[in-house]
């Protein structure tokens, strides 16, 4: 009787899921397990702030007990564990008598290091370990060229892919999992889901009423989302012109955070986003949710191609010129939206009470942070980790990377002008009133620009800067003298 363990990772789902669908097929018995590692919520020590914040964490609570629902559904189960992945792994391999130990393929340092513990562990107790690769739109071992050649500029990883490169066909979920329980008669644990607080969190989970999104983890709901969202809603059709936007539900898909955990396929998406240009409707926005999907896939490979270089403040391009200012009074006006600049400020507001920023709001922060302040990029970099429910290590790093000017941006030294972004995205100061409710009262035409109001101004609109709102922390007015230069 052959026995396989497959350990759920970033792959949190059974549909397009090869490696747990090749173990049901090689093994006479599967014990599905996920580990929730403690290492992964701990204190960062030198900024002070949780490598996983309660955002990330609930939503990753959710969606493993969304597996565990799923696979019970099925007749077997998710057996769950907290502590050092690769002790327990080989523990409970060893245990139930495995004979391989089935996980998908990561690309990044710390999830890289896991498995080369694992199969250090595994070694010794004759238990292979086999790697799927699973979390891009194409399969590493399908692109025109090898890892170590790709392109550096995204469009012409994008020209290559597209032309010479084929999307696989999406697997098929598992019917019946024959789940390995029994040892020498014995059960094996199915184990308790952690909770908040057992994970050392002493505040509960709660969902701002502001936010754009609830979200909420686990394939099902993921499943649900691209369904209303394509097939429902039809918001596909206007994608590409509503990409950009800044408040609602319907801006953009949301997908990153299901995609972030695996809970959805992105292989799955392209197939439903291509069947409805097939029954529906075809135009550049349906594609160009294809087209984010590839920059997806373009950080994931140069992920893979630089390594830990990803995380350095030098960046891939290992640039030792760039020096960067550690200066934390500064750094946490930024992180706490008290720079006193508003569309800064309400982006990091929305990020500190939900986990969620659209990508207009990053690249702006991202680029005030490391061109307008110089702080080190690393830092925005992890508190963004920390925070963010929809984080996915190769997409945050390497957009910071390119932030920072340490990456692979084809246009160097690359800069936003916060107030030509604010007033072209928030033309009428809808976003950032929402998020900065003291500066309701303030016209549109001077919201991006508050410090400028003279004091009875600020008593007519009811706010008083240093007071109600800070001051900024830099000249705002150089960005109108840009504009005017220009």
């Amino acid at each position: 009787m052959k026995r396989i363990l497959y350990w759920f990772r970033n792959d949190l789902r059974l549909h397009d899921n090869e490696g747990f669908f090749r173990a049901c097929v090689d093994a006479d018995e599967v014990l599905p397990v996920f580990v929730f590692d403690p290492a992964a919520f701990a204190e960062l020590p030198d900024l002070g702030f949780r490598k996983t914040d309660i955002y990330r964490a609930n939503f990753l609570i959710e969606s493993v007990a969304d597996l565990r629902e799923s696979l019970r559904a099925k007749g077997a189960d998710l057996i769950v564990r907290t502590g050092p992945p690769a002790q327990i792994l080989a523990e409970l391999a060893e245990t139930i008598g495995a004979d391989a130990v089935y996980t998908s393929k990561e690309v990044t340092q710390e999830e890289t290091n896991l498995e080369s513990d694992l199969s250090k562990r595994l070694k010794p107790l004759n238990i292979d370990l086999s790697l799927f690769w699973q979390s891009t739109l194409y399969h590493v071992r399908d692109l025109p060229f090898s890892v170590a050649k790709m392109p550096d500029v995204f469009t012409q990883f994008r020209n290559k892919v597209e032309k010479y490169a084929q999307i696989r066909e999406v697997i098929p979920m598992p019917d019946l999992i024959q789940l390995s329980i029994n040892v020498n008669g014995e059960s094996v644990d199915p184990g308790s889901m952690p909770t908040l607080a057992t994970l050392g969190f002493s505040a509960q989970h709660t969902v701002d009423v502001r936010a754009a999104v609830a979200f909420k983890g686990g394939e099902t709901v993921a499943l649900d989302r691209l369904q209303r969202y394509i097939w429902e809603y039809e918001h596909i059709k206007t994608y590409k012109e509503t990409r950009n936007g800044m408040l609602g539900e319907a801006y953009s898909s949301k997908f990153s955070a299901w995609l972030a955990l695996g809970c959805l396929s992105p292989r799955l998406v392209n197939q439903e986003v291509r069947r409805y240009e097939a029954e529906r409707h075809k135009n550049d926005s349906t594609y160009w949710l294809i087209f984010e999907l590839i920059w997806r896939d373009f950080f994931r490979f140069v992920a893979l191609r630089y390594g830990g270089r990803l995380f350095k403040p030098s960046g891939i391009k290992h640039d030792l010129s760039k020096r960067w200012r550690r200066d934390r009074v500064l750094f946490w006006q930024w992180a706490n939206g008290k720079t006193g600049i508003p569309f800064i400020d309400a982006n990091m507001r929305e990020l500190n009470a939900t986990g969620f920023m659209s990508n207009r709001g990053r690249q702006n922060v991202g680029s005030f942070l490391v061109k307008d302040l110089g702080i080190d990029w690393t830092w925005g970099a992890a508190y963004f980790e920390s925070l963010l429910v929809d984080y996915d290590p190769c997409s945050n790093w390497g957009n910071w990377n390119y932030v920072a000017g340490v990456g692979n941006d084809p246009r160097e030294d690359r800069y936003f002008n916060i107030y030509t972004q604010a007033t072209r995205y928030d033309e009428r100061g809808d976003y950032v009133k929402h998020w900065l409710p003291e500066l309701a009262n303030v016209p549109a035409p001077t919201v991006h620009i508050v410090s400028n109001l003279s004091a009875d101004e600020q008593r007519k609109y009811g706010v008083v800067l240093g007071d109600d709102y800070p001051m900024p922390i830099i000249n705002p007015n150089q960005w109108l003298k840009a504009q005017k230069d220009r």
